[in-house]
C-alpha cells in the first residue's frame, strides 16, 4: 500500500525549507528542533512547563522505555501521550544507537541484537520486528527504524556490513509497520563519511517509501567541517517531498549548515545537558554560571531573552542555585536554554518564508566563534 503524503513544502530559500509534517497530534512545522524526553521526560520540566516552550515535537527512546518502565506499562496506561502528560507529536527512536553505546556485552546477529540491560543486566532480544510493535504499543506519532551503529572510525568491511545489515532490517521494519497502520516510520541512511556508501544505502531505502528519511551516524567524533560538508551533499539528495532529519545534531552553527543543505528535523541533548552542567545559551554567548564575575550580576542571563526565567531571575540568583546544588536552577536553566534554540528555530523558518535566510546565517555566524560553536 502506497502511503499517503503527509509532508508538505510551505516555502523554500535556495536549498533552505519550511514545511508542515501532518501527524496524529499536530502539524509539526519546520525547521524544528526536538527536545530530547529519553525516558518519556525532558529533563528538568514539568510536563506544563515543557507545553509552555512550544516545541513542534520532541523525542523519546524506545530502548529506554523498552527497559523501564516497560512498554507494556506505557501501552496499559494509555500510551506515551497519556503517560507522560504530552499532547503534541512524538517521534521515538528506535535504540539501536543505545543498545551498543549503553548495553552491556551486546551479540549482533542477522535476527537482531541480543544485549544485557543497563538497568538490571536482564538478556533482551531486540529484533527490527519488536521494534517497530514496541513503538507502535507506545502510540508515537513518529517511529525510527532500526539500524546498526557502528563505530567511528570503523574500518571499510566493519562499515559496510552495518550498512548492509541496517537496509536488510529497514525491509523488515517496513514490513512490520506497512504505510497507513501505526506511526508515521522513518528510515536512517547510515555509512559514515563515504558518500557512495551512503548513496547506495538510500536508493534501497527509497524502494521502501518511507515516509521520512534521516541520516545517522553524524556527530560522532569526527571533525565538524567533515560532517558539515557530508551533510550538504547529501542532504538535498534525500527525497524532497519527506522531511529530512539529521539525528544528534547539534550546535547552532550545525544547524544553519545543515538547514543551508536543505533539512527539516533536528534533535540533540546539548541544551539540556548544558542547562544541567551550568552553560546557559545566550544571544551575547555562553554563560557558564559558576564563574565568579557572576555573583552581583543583578542582570537577567540574557538581556534580550524573553523566556520566564529572564524575565523572572538575575545570573546572580542562577549562580546561587547552581553552586547550592539547588533543584530550582536546573527548572530555570532547562527553560532558558530550550526557549533559546526553539526561539532559533522560528527565527530560522520565519526567514526562509521571507527569503531572508542566508542573511539571517551570515549574521549568526558573523558572531563570536565561541557563541556559534558551544550552542
Amino acid at each position: 500500500m502506497e502511503r499517503q503524503r503527509t509532508f508538505a513544502l510551505v516555502a523554500q530559500d535556495c536549498l533552505a525549507r519550511a514545511g508542515e509534517l501532518r501527524t496524529a497530534h499536530g502539524v509539526v512545522r519546520t525547521p524544528a528542533f526536538m527536545p530530547v524526553g529519553t525516558a518519556g521526560s525532558v529533563k528538568g520540566l514539568a510536563p506544563w512547563e515543557l507545553a509552555r516552550l512550544q516545541p513542534e515535537m520532541i523525542l523519546a527512546n524506545t530502548y529506554h522505555l523498552l527497559l523501564r518502565p516497560g512498554v507494556e506499562v506505557v501501552e496499559r496506561l494509555g500510551g506515551l501521550h497519556r503517560f507522560m502528560g504530552w499532547h503534541g507529536p512524538i517521534l521515538t527512536d528506535s535504540g539501536g544507537f543505545q543498545v551498543f553505546s549503553l548495553a552491556r556485552r551486546s551479540k549482533l546477529s542477522e535476527e537482531g541484537v541480543e544485549f544485557r540491560s543497563h538497568v538490571d543486566g536482564k538478556a533482551v532480544l531486540l529484533t527490527p520486528e519488536g521494534c517497530m510493535e514496541a513503538q507502535r504499543k507506545l502510540g508515537v506519532d513518529v517511529a525510527m527504524a532500526l539500524d546498526v551503529c557502528p563505530p567511528l572510525p570503523a574500518p571499510p568491511e566493519v562499515l559496510k556490513e552495518a550498512v548492509e545489515r541496517t537496509t536488510r532490517w529497514a525491509f523488515r521494519c517496513r514490513k512490520a509497520l506497512p504505510p497507513q497502520e501505526g506511526p508515521l516510520l522513518f528510515g536512517i541512511v547510515q555509512g559514515g563519511l563515504d558518500l557512495q556508501l551512503r548513496r547506495q544505502a538510500l536508493h534501497a531505502l527509497q524502494a521502501l517509501d518511507f515516509d521520512g528519511y534521516a541520516l545517522g551516524g553524524f556527530s560522532v567524533g569526527e571533525p565538524p567541517q567533515a560532517m558539515w560538508e557530508a551533510v550538504g551533499t547529501l542532504a538535498p539528495e534525500l527525497p524532497a517531498d519527506c522531511p529530512r532529519y539529521l539525528m544528534g545534531v547539534g550546535t547552532v552553527r550545525d544547524i544553519l549548515e545543515a538547514v543551508a543543505a536543505g533539512v527539516d528535523l533536528f534533535d540533540c541533548v546539548i541544551p539540556t545537558r548544558n542547562a544541567r552542567n551550568g552553560l546557559l545559551h545566550t544571544s551575547c554567548g555562553p554563560v557558564v554560571v559558576k564563574q565568579a564575575r557572576y555573583r552581583f550580576a543583578s542582570t537577567p542571563p540574557d538581556p534580550h531573552c524573553a523566556c520566564p526565567t529572564c524575565k523572572t531571575v538575575s545570573l546572580a540568583y542562577l549562580r546561587h542555585l547552581y553552586l547550592a546544588r539547588e533543584a530550582a536552577y536546573v527548572v530555570l536553566a532547562t527553560v532558558h536554554n530550550l526557549h533559546f534554540y526553539l526561539t532559533l528555530m522560528r527565527q530560522i523558518r520565519s526567514a526562509i518564508i521571507e527569503g531572508r535566510f542566508a542573511e539571517l546565517r551570515r549574521s549568526l555566524l558573523a558572531e563570536p566563534a565561541a557563541a556559534v560553536e558551544a550552542s
